[in-house]
């Protein structure tokens, strides 16, 4: 029989299958990429129980969970988590720390015959690991910044690295205020935990871990200060592309590759991309001035009946060119301005794409 473990680097190295018995909004607080919920108790039943807890102790706080589980409250549990020992016989359990609701849970499954181990400690041990990891990560791996303008190819240099950190992939945003990739961000504890176990199997192997430069909010995701300061004194390399070749590759990733994944609920794609473009555009008004952001949002409107009338992108590319000169390169130059080292390398996508390809490699050995 398998037994109970606590060894946490061998759970996320290994992308083992977790069952979280937490309740829900617990869950929805922070879990772990190969985590699936599937709770001892509801979010209301939780908060019974702990208020029992609080007033009367313990044992007190059991007697009622028991009074609780009904029959059918206990079957459909035993469903749920029966299914998820068939389909992941190599997995474990955990609760927040490991104790009660882990016990209880596997002494619901051992009456049906169903022995399955838990995580010492629980959710707050692995989440304490992984924090540890990212703080220890943070400083002792060897990153390589790509820096470069808005829609430099950045994005996929990193996701053609090979060894590297694709924090806007983690985050599921592109990073500036047009970013929105149709897909809900996770909550930070996630990006955090995730960030933690990609730079842990990183860690794994000797090597240069390529990294694009972002700055501290990718969307609604933090980046850690320990990462973000480790970032600032990294190495870097710099990506330098026409202003057309980029406003084109935007083009192409935030509103061709954007339609498929947009519309919903009748909603035509390009109606609902266009309303979302409008929204981004309204984030920076106060940076562009009134009267220029009157003019860039008519240019945007023309766009956008333009894409839902004939499908085509062209009109949007002379305003994310002006959009660039006007508000993203400004900003970029500035910080660029503010390191202290020289690039290792400068050049265009493909020079540097080469680049990574020949020095690079001996980076990354």
């Amino acid at each position: 029989m398998r037994q109970n473990t606590a060894h946490y680097a061998c759970l996320f190295l290994n992308d083992i299958p977790l069952l979280d018995v937490r309740a829900s909004v617990e869950f929805s607080h922070g879990a772990f990429p190969c985590a699936e919920n599937h709770p001892l108790l509801n979010d209301h039943q939780r908060e019974l129980i702990g208020t029992e807890y609080s007033l009367n102790g313990q044992q007190a706080a059991i007697n009622l969970g028991w009074q609780l589980a009904t029959r059918e409250v206990v079957q459909a549990r035993l469903a749920n988590w029966s299914d998820f020992v068939q389909r992941h016989p190599q997995g474990y359990l955990y609760c927040f720390r490991g104790g009660l609701r882990s016990r209880t849970t596997q002494t619901l499954l051992r009456a049906e015959g169903i022995r399955y181990p838990l995580v010492e400690g629980g959710y707050k041990a692995m989440r304490n690991y992984l924090l540890a990891e990212l703080e220890k990560q943070s400083k002792r791996l060897p990153f390589v910044v790509i820096s470069g303008h808005t829609g430099s190819g950045k994005t996929e240099l990193i996701q053609s690295a090979g060894r590297a950190l694709d924090l806007e992939g983690i985050a599921r945003h592109r990073g500036s205020s047009f970013g929105h990739t149709g897909h809900k961000q996770p909550a930070q504890i996630d990006f955090e935990n995730r960030i933690s176990i990609d730079l842990l199997k990183l860690a794994q192997n000797p090597g240069a871990v390529f990294i694009e430069d972002e700055s501290r909010l990718i969307g609604c995701c933090a980046l850690p200060p320990v990462l973000q300061n480790a970032m600032k004194a990294a190495p870097w390399v710099l990506v330098e592309e026409p202003l057309e070749n980029r406003a084109k590759r935007i083009v192409r990733d935030y509103v061709q590759k954007a339609v498929p994944h947009i519309g919903d609920m009748g909603t035509s794609a390009a109606a609902a991309l266009g309303e979302a473009l409008r929204s981004s555009l309204g984030k920076i008004r106060k940076r562009l001035g009134g009267l220029r952001y009157q003019q860039l949002d008519a240019q945007l409107a023309e766009a956008n009946c333009a894409l839902a009338q004939s499908g085509s992108s062209a009109a949007y590319v002379p305003l994310v060119m002006a959009l660039l000169k006007e508000y993203y390169d400004g900003q970029y130059d500035y910080l660029m301005k503010k390191r202290e080292s020289a690039p290792l390398f400068r050049g265009t996508l493909a020079e540097v794409n080469a680049w990574l390809a020949n020095t690079g490699a001996s980076l990354r050995a």
